[in-house]
Formats: structure tokens, sequence, C-alpha cells
């Protein structure tokens, strides 16, 4: 049901692009075209170098290595479990 209705959608958008574009003579859709063209690659060329622009602009920040460390409750569990081990053998 949805990918008929999106069929419809499409087919419907297709028709009003091919009416529009119909209308247009040849000289002005080379126009639009090459228009389209060169706004798009002037975007991607600007999102391209304020990228490459920004890499490595970390505010001035070095990064910082820590070393991961043990939580205390593994600490405590594991002592709990050898006392519990420890004093289950002295009672045998």
């Amino acid at each position: 049901m949805i990918r008929r209705h999106f069929k419809r959608m499409q087919e419907w958008v297709d028709e009003r692009l091919h009416i529009l574009c119909g209308r247009i003579t040849p000289e002005k859709r080379l126009f639009v075209l090459l228009g389209m063209f060169a706004i798009f690659g002037v975007m991607s060329i600007y999102i391209f170098l304020s990228a490459i622009y920004s890499i490595g602009k970390n505010e001035g920040r070095q990064i910082e290595i820590e070393h991961i460390e043990v939580l205390e409750l593994q600490k405590r569990d594991s002592i709990n479990q050898l006392k519990m081990y420890k004093n289950a053998r002295e009672q045998e």
C-alpha cells in the first residue's frame, strides 16, 4: 500500500516536471541545468574546504591520554569472593 502511494506520488512529480520542462526551450533548459550544476558545485566545494579547514582545529586542545582504572565495586566483589572462598574452605 505504501509502495503504491509512493509510486503514484513519483508519477505525479514526473508528470509535472515533464510538463514544466516541456514548455522551456532547449537553450533555457541548458541554462537552468548549468546554473544548478554551478550552484551545487560551489556548495560542494565550500563544504569540502570547510571540512578540511576544521580538521585539527580542536580549539587548541590536545588529546589527553588517561589510563583505565578498575572500578571500586569490582575490587570489593573480588575481595569478598576471595574471603568467602577462604571461609568455605576453612569450614570444611
